[in-house]
């Protein structure tokens, strides 16, 4: 059994995305981040960069003691490999995976969360920052364009943790100022994944843990963007 410690976000949507995919037993326990409930001393012991997603496995491999894991992209390689599925054997299909779900860890999500945030959430609305995040998400999306253009997933012909963690931050593409239509490859990949039962399954699976809440407030926007050192310290000690 799969302990899954999830918030409603691109990066909880990856996890299940793959859990639904794959049929690994699993249970949902939420972790309401505009609550504060990340920065629980029991959730820490888990995931101690207070961020959602992160997992409990009970049955890891070995057979010993359960396995905690944090960090999405860790999270999917370790759940690929246990299964043996959406992740290639061989050395060059694993490392083309491999290289772009880091691509999506250290490009995609960053900087299409770097544009909810400028044109989201921001209390004040920096033209300077939003043209640069809405920039460069249109360029990331530019580049997995081009990467689809000869094949039907990311990684080739074969769907892989690679889309499942691309596809959750494609989803809000107009919150994003982005137009699918801009970019064929891209729309047709993604009107492909969305179509797919274990994805439809995962994404309702979302609205009945978080029903369509409205933006943060105050206290929320304070546990979101109002963390700092001490915040870390504090909560540590």
């Amino acid at each position: 059994m799969i302990d899954l410690y999830y918030w409603t976000t691109p990066n909880g949507h990856k996890i299940t995305l793959f859990l639904e995919e794959s049929g690994l037993p699993y249970r949902i326990v939420p972790i309401n981040i505009g609550r504060g409930e990340q920065f629980a001393p029991d959730f820490l012991r888990i995931a101690p960069n207070n961020r959602i997603p992160a997992i409990v496995d009970h049955e890891p491999a070995e057979g010993d003691a359960p396995l905690s894991l944090f960090e999405s992209g860790a999270i999917l390689q370790y759940l690929a490999e246990k299964t043996g599925q959406f992740l290639p054997q061989d050395l060059r299909g694993r490392h083309e995976t491999l290289q772009w779900l880091n691509w999506q860890m250290g490009g995609l999500g960053p900087m299409a969360g770097q544009n909810h945030h400028f044109t989201q959430y921001a209390p004040e609305k920096l033209p300077y920052a939003i043209e640069r995040y809405v920039k460069e998400t249109a360029r990331l999306y530019a580049v997995l364009d081009r990467r689809l253009a000869d094949r039907p997933f990311i990684a080739g012909d074969a769907y892989s943790i690679a889309d499942m963690a691309s596809y959750p931050w494609i989803v809000p593409h107009k919150r994003q100022q982005q137009d699918l239509a801009d970019f064929p490859n891209l729309q047709r990949w993604f009107e492909a994944i969305r179509q797919r039962p274990a994805t439809q399954r995962a994404y309702a699976l979302a609205e009945t843990i978080n029903p369509g809440t409205p933006g943060p407030d105050q206290q929320s926007r304070q546990h979101l963007f109002g963390q700092d050192a001490a915040t870390v310290k504090g909560k540590a000690s």
